[in-house]
Protein backbone atom coordinates (compact mmCIF):
# COMPACT_ATOMS: atom_id res chain seq x y z
CA UNK A 1 0.00 0.00 0.00
CA UNK A 2 1.19 3.51 -0.79
CA UNK A 3 1.59 5.69 2.27
CA UNK A 4 -0.14 9.06 1.87
CA UNK A 5 0.21 12.04 4.22
CA UNK A 6 -2.48 14.74 4.17
CA UNK A 7 -1.87 17.96 6.11
CA UNK A 8 -4.75 20.31 6.83
CA UNK A 9 -6.85 17.18 6.36
CA UNK A 10 -9.99 18.36 8.13
CA UNK A 11 -10.77 21.43 6.02
CA UNK A 12 -12.95 21.75 2.93
CA UNK A 13 -10.61 19.96 0.51
CA UNK A 14 -9.32 17.43 3.02
CA UNK A 15 -12.74 16.25 4.20
CA UNK A 16 -13.96 15.85 0.62
CA UNK A 17 -10.75 14.09 -0.37
CA UNK A 18 -11.14 11.60 2.50
CA UNK A 19 -14.73 10.93 1.40
CA UNK A 20 -13.65 10.12 -2.17
CA UNK A 21 -10.28 8.38 -1.92
CA UNK A 22 -10.14 4.58 -1.89
CA UNK A 23 -9.03 4.04 1.69
CA UNK A 24 -8.52 0.32 1.12
CA UNK A 25 -5.83 1.18 -1.43
CA UNK A 26 -3.68 3.54 0.65
CA UNK A 27 -2.27 3.89 4.14
CA UNK A 28 -3.48 7.39 4.95
CA UNK A 29 -2.20 9.60 7.75
CA UNK A 30 -4.22 12.78 8.21
CA UNK A 31 -2.83 15.75 10.15
CA UNK A 32 -4.86 18.68 11.45
CA UNK A 33 -4.82 20.99 14.47
CA UNK A 34 -8.55 21.47 15.12
CA UNK A 35 -9.62 18.78 17.56
CA UNK A 36 -13.39 18.96 16.98
CA UNK A 37 -12.97 18.57 13.23
CA UNK A 38 -10.59 15.64 13.76
CA UNK A 39 -13.26 13.92 15.88
CA UNK A 40 -15.79 14.43 13.07
CA UNK A 41 -13.33 13.20 10.43
CA UNK A 42 -12.51 10.10 12.51
CA UNK A 43 -16.22 9.31 12.68
CA UNK A 44 -16.55 9.57 8.89
CA UNK A 45 -13.22 7.91 8.02
CA UNK A 46 -12.37 5.39 10.78
CA UNK A 47 -9.83 3.64 8.53
CA UNK A 48 -7.57 6.72 8.54
CA UNK A 49 -4.90 7.46 11.15
CA UNK A 50 -5.25 11.01 12.49
CA UNK A 51 -2.60 13.12 14.18
CA UNK A 52 -3.53 16.30 16.04
CA UNK A 53 -0.70 18.74 15.44
CA UNK A 54 0.07 22.34 14.59
CA UNK A 55 2.62 22.03 11.78
CA UNK A 56 4.45 25.18 12.92
CA UNK A 57 4.60 24.50 16.67
CA UNK A 58 4.51 20.73 17.20
CA UNK A 59 6.96 17.99 16.26
CA UNK A 60 4.82 14.87 16.77
CA UNK A 61 3.90 14.70 13.08
CA UNK A 62 7.36 14.64 11.53
CA UNK A 63 8.21 10.97 12.07
CA UNK A 64 5.02 9.99 10.21
CA UNK A 65 6.57 11.21 6.93
CA UNK A 66 9.12 8.39 6.97
CA UNK A 67 8.59 6.04 3.99
CA UNK A 68 5.69 8.12 2.67
CA UNK A 69 5.11 8.02 -1.07
CA UNK A 70 3.16 11.26 -1.38
CA UNK A 71 2.42 14.32 0.78
CA UNK A 72 -0.72 16.34 0.07
CA UNK A 73 -0.35 19.77 1.62
CA UNK A 74 -3.72 21.47 2.14
CA UNK A 75 -3.41 23.68 5.23
CA UNK A 76 -3.81 27.44 4.74
CA UNK A 77 -4.91 30.61 6.49
CA UNK A 78 -7.74 32.05 4.40
CA UNK A 79 -9.11 34.78 6.65
CA UNK A 80 -7.82 36.57 9.73
CA UNK A 81 -7.49 40.07 11.10
CA UNK A 82 -3.89 39.26 12.08
CA UNK A 83 -1.02 39.25 9.56
CA UNK A 84 0.88 36.84 11.80
CA UNK A 85 -1.71 34.09 11.23
CA UNK A 86 -1.11 34.23 7.46
CA UNK A 87 2.67 34.11 7.89
CA UNK A 88 2.42 31.17 10.29
CA UNK A 89 0.04 29.01 8.26
CA UNK A 90 0.90 29.97 4.67
CA UNK A 91 4.68 30.36 4.92
CA UNK A 92 6.17 28.81 8.06
CA UNK A 93 4.06 25.64 7.85
CA UNK A 94 5.07 25.21 4.20
CA UNK A 95 8.73 25.68 5.06
CA UNK A 96 8.47 23.04 7.83
CA UNK A 97 6.81 20.51 5.54
CA UNK A 98 9.41 21.05 2.81
CA UNK A 99 12.17 20.48 5.35
CA UNK A 100 10.68 17.17 6.48
CA UNK A 101 9.97 16.12 2.88
CA UNK A 102 13.63 16.75 2.00
CA UNK A 103 14.80 14.84 5.07
CA UNK A 104 12.77 11.75 4.17
CA UNK A 105 13.22 12.12 0.39
CA UNK A 106 9.50 12.29 -0.35
CA UNK A 107 8.83 11.40 -3.99
CA UNK A 108 5.88 13.75 -4.53
CA UNK A 109 4.60 16.84 -2.72
CA UNK A 110 1.19 18.03 -3.92
CA UNK A 111 0.96 21.66 -2.78
CA UNK A 112 -2.42 23.40 -2.75
CA UNK A 113 -1.80 26.98 -3.76
CA UNK A 114 -4.53 29.36 -4.97
CA UNK A 115 -5.56 31.34 -8.01
CA UNK A 116 -4.97 34.48 -5.91
CA UNK A 117 -1.25 34.22 -6.76
CA UNK A 118 -2.17 35.38 -10.29
CA UNK A 119 -4.74 37.88 -8.99
CA UNK A 120 -4.55 41.67 -8.96
CA UNK A 121 -5.27 41.50 -5.22
CA UNK A 122 -2.67 42.79 -2.77
CA UNK A 123 -3.44 41.45 0.70
CA UNK A 124 -1.97 39.20 3.37
CA UNK A 125 -3.55 36.03 1.98
CA UNK A 126 -2.41 36.68 -1.59
CA UNK A 127 1.12 37.73 -0.64
CA UNK A 128 1.75 34.85 1.76
CA UNK A 129 0.37 32.28 -0.69
CA UNK A 130 2.80 33.61 -3.30
CA UNK A 131 5.71 33.17 -0.90
CA UNK A 132 4.57 29.67 0.07
CA UNK A 133 4.38 28.67 -3.57
CA UNK A 134 7.88 30.01 -4.24
CA UNK A 135 9.23 27.98 -1.32
CA UNK A 136 7.91 24.81 -2.96
CA UNK A 137 9.31 25.78 -6.37
CA UNK A 138 12.73 26.49 -4.86
CA UNK A 139 12.86 23.25 -2.89
CA UNK A 140 14.50 19.94 -3.79
CA UNK A 141 11.22 18.05 -3.44
CA UNK A 142 9.51 16.72 -6.61
CA UNK A 143 6.19 18.51 -6.60
CA UNK A 144 2.93 19.49 -8.25
CA UNK A 145 1.31 22.86 -7.51
CA UNK A 146 -2.45 23.31 -7.91
CA UNK A 147 -4.10 26.74 -8.07
CA UNK A 148 -7.88 26.50 -7.59
CA UNK A 149 -10.26 29.50 -7.45
CA UNK A 150 -13.27 29.91 -5.14
CA UNK A 151 -14.35 26.37 -4.22
CA UNK A 152 -17.63 25.06 -2.88
CA UNK A 153 -19.00 21.73 -1.69
CA UNK A 154 -19.76 19.77 1.46
CA UNK A 155 -17.90 20.82 4.62
CA UNK A 156 -17.55 24.43 3.32
CA UNK A 157 -17.93 26.80 6.27
CA UNK A 158 -15.95 29.83 5.08
CA UNK A 159 -17.01 30.65 1.51
CA UNK A 160 -20.26 29.81 -0.25
CA UNK A 161 -21.10 27.52 2.67
CA UNK A 162 -21.16 30.52 5.01
CA UNK A 163 -23.26 32.55 2.53
CA UNK A 164 -25.61 29.59 2.07
CA UNK A 165 -26.11 29.53 5.83
CA UNK A 166 -27.22 33.19 5.73
CA UNK A 167 -29.59 32.38 2.87
CA UNK A 168 -31.11 29.59 4.95
CA UNK A 169 -31.81 31.65 8.05
CA UNK A 170 -32.59 35.14 6.73
CA UNK A 171 -35.30 36.26 4.26
CA UNK A 172 -33.15 39.33 3.49
CA UNK A 173 -29.62 38.84 2.22
CA UNK A 174 -27.27 41.82 2.69
CA UNK A 175 -25.31 42.15 -0.55
CA UNK A 176 -22.09 44.22 -0.67
CA UNK A 177 -22.39 46.70 -3.52
CA UNK A 178 -24.05 45.55 -6.72
CA UNK A 179 -23.24 41.88 -6.23
CA UNK A 180 -22.03 41.76 -9.84
CA UNK A 181 -18.59 40.36 -9.10
CA UNK A 182 -17.54 37.61 -11.46
CA UNK A 183 -16.59 34.30 -9.90
CA UNK A 184 -15.29 31.12 -11.56
CA UNK A 185 -16.29 28.59 -8.91
CA UNK A 186 -14.92 25.05 -8.77
CA UNK A 187 -16.71 22.08 -7.26
CA UNK A 188 -14.26 20.83 -4.63
CA UNK A 189 -14.70 17.19 -5.64
CA UNK A 190 -13.33 18.03 -9.10
CA UNK A 191 -10.11 19.17 -7.43
CA UNK A 192 -10.08 16.09 -5.19
CA UNK A 193 -10.32 13.79 -8.21
CA UNK A 194 -7.35 15.59 -9.74
CA UNK A 195 -5.38 15.04 -6.52
CA UNK A 196 -6.28 11.34 -6.53
CA UNK A 197 -5.09 11.14 -10.15
CA UNK A 198 -1.82 12.87 -9.23
CA UNK A 199 -1.07 10.39 -6.44
CA UNK A 200 -0.58 7.70 -9.07
CA UNK A 201 1.71 9.55 -11.49
CA UNK A 202 5.28 10.79 -11.40
CA UNK A 203 5.51 14.52 -10.56
CA UNK A 204 6.79 16.93 -13.20
CA UNK A 205 7.29 19.93 -10.87
CA UNK A 206 4.56 21.80 -12.75
CA UNK A 207 1.96 24.42 -11.80
CA UNK A 208 -1.66 23.88 -12.83
CA UNK A 209 -4.40 26.52 -12.77
CA UNK A 210 -7.56 24.53 -11.99
CA UNK A 211 -10.19 27.16 -12.78
CA UNK A 212 -13.97 26.75 -13.08
CA UNK A 213 -15.21 27.04 -16.67
CA UNK A 214 -18.23 29.27 -15.91
CA UNK A 215 -18.15 33.00 -15.16
CA UNK A 216 -21.01 33.78 -12.78
CA UNK A 217 -21.72 36.93 -10.78
CA UNK A 218 -21.80 36.47 -7.01
CA UNK A 219 -25.45 37.52 -6.76
CA UNK A 220 -26.39 34.97 -9.44
CA UNK A 221 -24.49 32.22 -7.58
CA UNK A 222 -26.64 32.92 -4.54
CA UNK A 223 -29.85 32.99 -6.59
CA UNK A 224 -28.98 29.56 -8.00
CA UNK A 225 -28.41 28.21 -4.48
CA UNK A 226 -31.72 29.71 -3.28
CA UNK A 227 -33.56 28.20 -6.24
CA UNK A 228 -32.10 24.76 -5.54
CA UNK A 229 -33.20 25.06 -1.91
CA UNK A 230 -36.63 26.26 -3.08
CA UNK A 231 -36.48 29.44 -1.02
CA UNK A 232 -37.15 33.06 -2.04
CA UNK A 233 -34.88 35.82 -0.80
CA UNK A 234 -34.63 39.59 -1.14
CA UNK A 235 -31.12 40.83 -1.89
CA UNK A 236 -30.51 44.15 -0.15
CA UNK A 237 -27.69 45.91 -1.98
CA UNK A 238 -25.59 47.93 0.45
CA UNK A 239 -22.79 50.35 -0.52
CA UNK A 240 -19.39 48.83 0.24
CA UNK A 241 -18.37 51.41 2.87
CA UNK A 242 -21.63 50.98 4.77
CA UNK A 243 -21.31 47.20 4.43
CA UNK A 244 -17.86 47.34 6.03
CA UNK A 245 -19.24 49.40 8.93
CA UNK A 246 -22.08 46.90 9.42
CA UNK A 247 -19.56 44.06 9.48
CA UNK A 248 -17.58 45.84 12.18
CA UNK A 249 -20.74 46.30 14.25
CA UNK A 250 -21.62 42.63 13.75
CA UNK A 251 -18.13 41.61 14.87
CA UNK A 252 -18.34 43.75 18.00
CA UNK A 253 -21.72 42.31 18.96
CA UNK A 254 -21.04 38.65 18.17
CA UNK A 255 -17.22 38.61 18.51
CA UNK A 256 -17.22 36.76 15.20
CA UNK A 257 -15.51 37.92 11.99
CA UNK A 258 -17.27 36.26 9.02
CA UNK A 259 -15.35 38.50 6.63
CA UNK A 260 -12.34 40.76 6.97
CA UNK A 261 -11.71 43.86 4.81
CA UNK A 262 -9.12 42.05 2.68
CA UNK A 263 -11.74 39.49 1.68
CA UNK A 264 -14.10 42.21 0.52
CA UNK A 265 -11.30 43.78 -1.53
CA UNK A 266 -10.56 40.43 -3.13
CA UNK A 267 -14.26 39.93 -3.82
CA UNK A 268 -14.45 43.16 -5.82
CA UNK A 269 -11.01 42.88 -7.48
CA UNK A 270 -12.48 41.88 -10.83
CA UNK A 271 -10.14 38.98 -11.64
CA UNK A 272 -10.84 36.77 -14.64
CA UNK A 273 -8.57 33.73 -14.62
CA UNK A 274 -7.53 31.81 -17.75
CA UNK A 275 -9.12 28.39 -18.13
CA UNK A 276 -6.66 25.72 -19.25
CA UNK A 277 -7.28 22.18 -20.50
CA UNK A 278 -7.17 20.51 -17.09
CA UNK A 279 -10.11 18.25 -17.92
CA UNK A 280 -8.22 16.56 -20.72
CA UNK A 281 -4.91 16.51 -18.82
CA UNK A 282 -6.26 14.83 -15.70
CA UNK A 283 -9.26 12.95 -17.09
CA UNK A 284 -11.63 14.78 -14.73
CA UNK A 285 -14.86 16.23 -16.10
CA UNK A 286 -15.81 19.73 -14.95
CA UNK A 287 -18.94 19.84 -12.79
CA UNK A 288 -21.26 22.73 -13.82
CA UNK A 289 -22.20 24.98 -10.92
CA UNK A 290 -25.90 24.06 -10.82
CA UNK A 291 -25.04 20.37 -10.84
CA UNK A 292 -22.37 20.83 -8.17
CA UNK A 293 -24.73 22.74 -5.87
CA UNK A 294 -27.37 20.05 -6.34
CA UNK A 295 -24.83 17.35 -5.43
CA UNK A 296 -23.69 19.37 -2.41
CA UNK A 297 -27.19 19.96 -1.05
CA UNK A 298 -28.28 16.34 -1.60
CA UNK A 299 -25.13 14.75 -0.17
CA UNK A 300 -25.35 12.73 3.03
CA UNK A 301 -22.31 14.72 4.23
CA UNK A 302 -24.00 18.13 3.88
CA UNK A 303 -25.47 18.02 7.39
CA UNK A 304 -21.96 17.98 8.87
CA UNK A 305 -21.33 21.52 7.58
CA UNK A 306 -23.15 22.97 10.58
CA UNK A 307 -21.08 20.89 12.98
CA UNK A 308 -17.87 22.17 11.37
CA UNK A 309 -19.19 25.74 11.42
CA UNK A 310 -19.72 25.51 15.18
CA UNK A 311 -16.14 24.30 15.57
CA UNK A 312 -14.34 26.72 13.24
CA UNK A 313 -11.74 29.06 14.70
Amino acid sequence: MKKIIITGACGLVGMNLLSLIDKSKYQIIAIDKIEHNIILAQKLSPEVEFIKADIVIDNNWKESFKNANCVIQLQAQISSSQKRAYIKNNIESVRNIISVCERYKIKHLIHLSSSVVISVANDHYTNTKKIGEQLVIGSKVPHTILRPPLMYGCFDVKHLGFLTRILEISPIFPMPGSGKYLRQPLFVQDLCRIIIHLIEIKPKSKIHNIIGKEKINLIDLLKIIAKEKKIHRFYLKIPILIFVLLLKCYSLITRSKPFVPDQLKALTAGDIFPVTGWEEEFGVKYTPFREGIRKMLNSSYYKYRLEMERNKE
